[in-house]
């Protein structure tokens, strides 16, 4: 009875401790990275970390007619904060300008909030990740500084400047 009693208690500590030590061993750091669909449906954002920040390109486009915008940088920068990614910039083809944002992770999301100087200025969305056979184009864009790019894939407004002043 004492030896079953002892290793009763030896595989409950076992167990125990490698319950911990799962709980307390942070998220797998690519866990960000993957295709995601952004809020409107029309388009896929292929999002990976580089350098200390995120990464993320246009990947996929609902509409053929909006092929030019595929590779397109959408997301870049940033900061590791906690479970997010703050301070980077994210590019609205809907008009041609960059905001900041921040990139947290939940689960099979994104939730990606797009601001102008402080959070109380923003639009919080939700991107879902895009099926792992979804056909993929291949090209690598980027936006001239004096000529944006515009594509309407219905992404709307983000807050204005002015009104953050």
């Amino acid at each position: 009875m004492t030896i079953f009693h002892s290793l009763k208690n030896t595989t409950f500590a076992t167990l125990t401790c490698a319950a911990l030590f799962a709980l307390m061993s942070p998220a797998p750091a690519e866990a960000i990275s993957g295709v995601y669909y952004d809020h409107s449906g029309r388009s896929a954002i292929k999002v990976n970390r580089c350098g200390g920040g995120l990464c993320g390109r246009i990947v996929w486009l609902k509409n053929p007619a909006h092929a030019k915008g595929c590779g397109i940088a959408i997301i870049g920068g940033g900061k590791k904060v906690g479970k997010s990614y703050d301070k980077g910039w994210i590019y609205n083809p809907d008009n041609g300008k960059r905001y900041s944002v921040e990139v947290t992770p939940m689960g099979s999301q994104l939730r990606v909030v797009g601001y102008v100087g402080s959070k109380a200025f923003s639009r919080t969305m939700v991107w879902r990740r895009a099926p792992s056979n979804l056909k993929l184009c291949s090209r690598t864009r980027s936006i001239s500084a004096g000529k944006p790019e515009l594509i309407d894939l219905n992404w709307g407004t983000f807050p204005d400047a002015a009104a953050a002043q």
